[in-house]
């Protein structure tokens, strides 16, 4: 069985991750990533794909949506403050697991979404507010006032040796 210690149920989505590099094998090498209850899909690390429940969801965007919708293909959606939310990624049709040569050419639309959207940006270091760096100042004062008690030195001779 698979899943995080303590999880003894299945996670139905393990086998068909492990599968992807060769139903994708066409197409070029992709990896698999754990996020959230399930599998980001990634090729030259930008992410393309995601696994949940089992089933495989890749990128759309306003160009390749059409395509998705000709087949009728279902939306990957969550549920978020007791709303269904939509997100850009649609069901890979089922062809893909028996034909690799669809397989490329459905993850290549996917994969073209992708570039045609903006790389997300690395998140800038947070600035500290003025309150923050007092606290830490205040903080580092404090441990410079309390240093450890020095040992006194010893008034006694040590004792001399006899030639």
């Amino acid at each position: 069985m698979s899943g995080r210690a303590g999880n003894l149920r299945p996670d139905p989505s393990r086998g068909l991750v492990e599968e992807l590099p060769e139903v994708f094998e066409r197409f070029g090498h992709v990896i698999a990533r754990r996020m959230f209850g399930g599998w980001g899909i990634y090729h030259d690390g930008r992410m393309f794909a995601l696994v949940t429940q089992g089933r495989l969801y890749l990128k759309t965007d306003e160009d390749n949506r059409a395509e998705f919708d000709a087949k009728r293909l279902a939306p990957f959606e969550y549920m978020r403050q007791g709303r269904m939310m939509p997100t850009s990624y649609l069901e890979a049709p089922p062809e893909i697991y028996e034909d690799r040569g669809e397989a490329a050419r459905w993850a290549r639309l996917a994969w073209e979404a992708v570039l045609r959207t903006p790389a997300p940006q690395k998140k800038a270091a947070r600035k500290t507010t003025a309150r923050e760096s007092a606290a830490k100042k205040a903080v580092a004062k404090k441990a410079a006032t309390k240093k450890a008690p020095t040992k006194k030195a010893s008034t006694r001779k040590a004792p001399t040796k006899a030639r």
